[in-house]
């Protein structure tokens, strides 16, 4: 969280504006407080679009209050859920798994053969001259889960860029941890497909961790693990991703075609050439992609490869020098609350509302495209995207096949095998080697047996790994062992991981307390990182303590991104009492005890 209770994900232009606004409110007292209100609002105005779901709880309930009509205020409030549902890890998770469980159940009915049917029906792709036939699945594998690579880009450069990976000594950990949790999986499936060269081929689909369903998991237990298990595992999770993604363009792909990746390699360089020109407008990065995606489809490298290059060439930068837009907008503002006439309708107001206008079209470009692009993406993909995509994969026939020949299958032992025992397997034994050899150091707060539970996590490997079953295999009978693996390892892994850090989150509580972390004002975070972040204030809110907040302030003194601290919780007096009780009636059963062992000894041996 922002320490002083700052909103924890809100939009930078909102924080500037307001400071300009809160200044201009001390110079011009006694003006009226309407004319800032309205200013606010047009600089505020395109944040929930893009921010709205990031923004703290109880500050955001103000923030409307003093923004908005009391008649909109109701219709804003439905608005801020909506935007935290569809930014929720959690809620992600559980669509994504809701949609895998109505295809299993689909695939084992009579209904089946017609949800074949549907998912495969063509539809015609292209436009003029260059038109073709996909089936419905292929739409969704091929060109829908290319949005979905585009934000694995998105997510791996925001890491690279201002995350955990610019820290080389910061990264080790997860960066080593995750190439470990690669090489397990990969041994552990060899050894079951290593002599039959019809199954070898399948040793990448072990080896990727899905970051939604893993980081959904760990948002369940809140403030009682620290935020370094959740760090490391996020940062694991990208590592991972990079690692799948080479592994998808080289070992997955069919044979390519020189010239059409020559043509993705021009079509790169001009996206390249758009981004060193300065080119900050979305649209050009957009239509280019969609000429770059045909090119890496038509080469024979698979096409969700396009959207990560796509991500790498999109600007994390701002168009708006910010040092000069503080000075502006402060201008603006107060040139606002001149013009305001508060007895004149406002569609009458013609300069007031063009100041608020230019404010608010300056305001909006303040934001880098990267991240206005990762925040409109997010819930199309976790929420439609994802869903789609396990609705059309995970149908898993059981009923009336060969059940004894599924399980005996050597596919589907290294596929369980390798994400259920070897991602801990790995994970652990290099994050222990990492650590013996001080190249790096356990999180803040963390111990072995929290590692060992994000470990477990690691094993959830359900998107990335149906995704390069898909590919791995040539016989639809092999992807349905694989499937099952992942399905059966994924289930195992998530259910282990998250009783097990349960385990450690109860002895936390048992402890009474919790841990609260806080992140720097300048720092953009992850939707994972946001949802922890609004926990933690609403946490500090309900204690209401000052000390603490000063605790924050000056661990991120410490910390330049993020520090943490550990929460005394208030503690039920009644529990407080029965177990202050029951340990004096212990201590009077033990003297009680002793008199007893003296009484019965003789003389001498008192």
């Amino acid at each position: 969280m922002r320490p002083g209770g700052a909103p924890g994900h809100a939009c930078e232009v909102s924080q500037m504006a307001s400071a300009q606004s809160e200044r201009s409110d001390k110079a011009t007292m006694g003006k009226g407080d309407a004319p800032a209100a309205d200013a606010a609002e047009a600089t505020t105005a395109a944040a929930p679009a893009e921010h709205g779901a990031e923004a703290s709880a109880f500050d955001v309930a103000a923030v409307d209050s003093a923004l908005f009509i009391r008649e909109v205020q109701g219709h804003q409030r439905r608005y801020r859920k909506l935007l935290n549902l569809t930014h929720s890890s959690t809620k992600a998770a559980a669509a994504m798994l809701l949609a895998a469980v109505v295809a299993l159940i689909v695939a084992n009915t009579g209904a089946h053969e017609a949800f074949l049917e549907f998912w495969h029906m063509h539809v015609v792709i292209g436009v003029g001259p260059l038109v073709g036939e996909m089936s419905m699945a292929h739409v969704i594998n091929d060109i829908f889960m290319a949005l979905f690579f585009l934000l694995v880009g998105l997510e791996i450069k925001y890491e690279m860029t201002v995350g955990e990976l610019t820290n080389i000594r910061q990264a080790a950990l997860p960066i080593i941890a995750a190439v470990g949790g690669v090489l397990a999986p990969i041994v552990i499936y060899s050894l079951f497909n290593a002599s039959n060269p019809e199954t070898a081929h399948g040793w990448g689909v072990p080896t990727a961790t899905d970051i939604a369903f893993a980081l959904g998991i760990m948002a369940l237990l809140g403030n009682r693990v620290p935020n370094g298990v959740r760090v490391f595992l996020s940062t694991l999770a990208v590592a991972d991703d990079i690692i799948a993604i080479l592994v998808i363009a080289i070992f997955y792909g069919q044979s390519p075609s020189f010239m059409w990746l020559a043509a993705a390699a021009v079509v790169f360089a001009v996206l390249l050439v758009l981004n060193r020109t300065h080119v900050y407008s979305l649209l050009p990065y957009l239509a280019i992609g969609v000429i770059l995606w045909f090119c890496v489809f038509m080469s024979g490298v698979h096409s969700t490869i396009a959207g990560v290059l796509l991500a790498f060439t999109i600007p994390s930068g701002s168009r708006v020098n910010l040092r000069g837009f503080l000075k502006w907008s402060g201008e603006r503002v107060q040139e606002a609350r001149d013009t305001y006439e508060p007895d004149t309708p406002i569609i009458a107001q013609g300069e007031y509302m063009h100041t608020v206008s230019s404010l608010s079209q300056v305001a909006r470009q303040v934001i880098p495209p990267s991240t206005r692009l990762e925040h409109k993406l997010y819930p199309w993909v976790y929420f439609g995207i994802l869903p789609l995509f396990a609705l059309t994969n995970a149908d898993v026939a059981i009923a009336g096949a060969d059940l004894g020949a599924m399980l005996a299958s050597p596919v589907l032992h290294g596929v369980f095998f390798g994400l259920l025992i070897g991602k801990p397997i790995g994970i652990m034994l290099f994050s222990f080697l990492t650590v013996k050899l001080r190249i790096a150091s356990l999180p803040e707060n963390v111990n072995w047996m929290h590692m060992l539970g994000a470990a477990i996590l690691g094993g959830v490997g359900f998107t990335m790994a149906i995704f390069v079953a898909n590919l791995a295999f040539p016989e639809a009978i092999m992807v349905s062992e694989a499937k099952l693996g992942i399905l059966a390892a994924s289930g195992v892994a998530g259910v282990a991981g998250f009783l097990f850090l349960l385990g450690q989150a109860r002895a936390a509580d048992a402890k009474g307390v919790a841990y609260v972390a806080a992140y720097n004002d300048d720092l953009p975070l992850q939707t994972a990182a946001a949802e922890a972040d609004r926990a933690a204030e609403a946490l500090l809110a309900d204690l209401t303590d000052a000390e603490l907040a000063r605790e924050l302030e000056a661990r991120l003194q410490e910390e330049p991104d993020v520090g943490e601290i550990v929460v005394q919780l208030p503690r039920d007096e009644a529990h407080d009492e029965s177990v202050a009780a029951a340990a004096a009636e212990d201590r009077r059963e033990a003297l009680r005890q002793e008199a007893r062992d003296a009484t019965g000894m003789s003389g001498d041996e008192r």
